[in-house]
């Protein structure tokens, strides 16, 4: 029996590995960004450097009644597909043709810097209700893969 995982399967684990950093308090996501099979950086969702986390001071989506898929501004996080960006800037990494796994299926405002970034495969374990972003992966050709870590089966959603 062959115990050792996929390329996928590795890589959304170390998403998920990524994810236990979160500092959220409605949702614990990781990101991990890959180019040729190498980690290039890694990202989870949480406050911006040198300010308080929501797990401290509450959240600001649950003190306003904010739905799940709306109103991205409203909260104090960053999510971890930007912060897996912003990383692989920081430190002098493309992510040109680059693939990003991430336990949950990037938000609107994700997605537009996944297109920008240029980032042309985009592997999720959870799906997320956010309709804009199905659209603008479509309308600039990014594909969206729904992927089981455990068994390793995967379903294009755009």
């Amino acid at each position: 029996m062959n115990t050792r995982p996929s390329w996928q399967q590795y890589f959304m684990r170390m998403a998920f590995l990524a994810s236990t950093r979160s500092t959220c308090i409605r949702r614990a996501v990781g990101a991990a960004l890959v180019r040729d099979n190498q980690i290039i950086s890694t990202g989870y969702n949480g406050s911006p450097k040198n300010s308080p986390h929501c797990k401290d001071i509450g959240c600001l989506r649950q003190q306003n009644n904010v739905p799940s898929g709306e109103k991205h501004e409203l909260c104090r996080g960053v999510h971890a597909e930007q912060n897996a960006i912003i990383q692989a800037a920081i430190n002098g990494n493309s992510t040109r043709n680059a693939v990003l796994y991430c336990t949950h299926q990037p938000c609107s405002i994700c997605a537009k810097m996944i297109i920008n970034a240029e980032i042309r495969q985009v592997y999720v374990a959870e799906s997320y209700p956010d309709q804009l972003s199905l659209e603008l992966f479509q309308e600039a050709d990014v594909d969206l893969i729904l992927f089981d870590h455990e068994t390793g089966e995967s379903k294009r959603i755009v």
